[in-house]
């Protein structure tokens, strides 16, 4: 079993990538400034600084200088495309093999995919 936990930085950035991917932040919003995450993920500003940071290094924000942080033009395409490109590796493949561990077959796992994709509102 994967075990790893996401360090905290990380968990910022994702968060915020989250808002972008969903709707919540669109191209020119202003993002959540460091103490606004600091305070709500109860973290040190650093912390979320560096989270910020990371998302400045990809592109997805642009800082202004004394007016704030904003998601840039074209960021939740790239986010999209980023975590498309690692969807396989860090989530299928894991689930395949947990599920290999359980005993379930190919049949019964695309049964039981279609069944949680169905109650997620996935098809229909």
């Amino acid at each position: 079993m994967n075990t790893e936990v996401e360090p905290l930085f990380s968990q910022v950035a994702t968060f915020v990538e989250d808002l972008i991917l969903d709707g919540s932040l669109n191209p020119g919003d202003r993002a959540p400034s460091t103490n606004e995450l600091a305070t709500f993920h109860e973290i040190n500003p650093a912390t979320a600084r560096k989270g910020l940071a990371m998302l400045v290094d990809a592109s997805f924000l642009e800082t202004r200088r004394g007016i704030g942080t904003f998601v840039t033009d074209g960021a939740r395409e790239a986010i999209l495309m980023e975590r498309r490109h690692h969807f396989a590796a860090h989530f299928v493949a894991p689930l395949i093999d947990e599920a290999l561990r359980l005993g379930y077959t190919r049949d019964s796992l695309n049964g039981l995919m279609s069944r949680v994709a169905e109650s997620r509102g996935m098809y229909g």
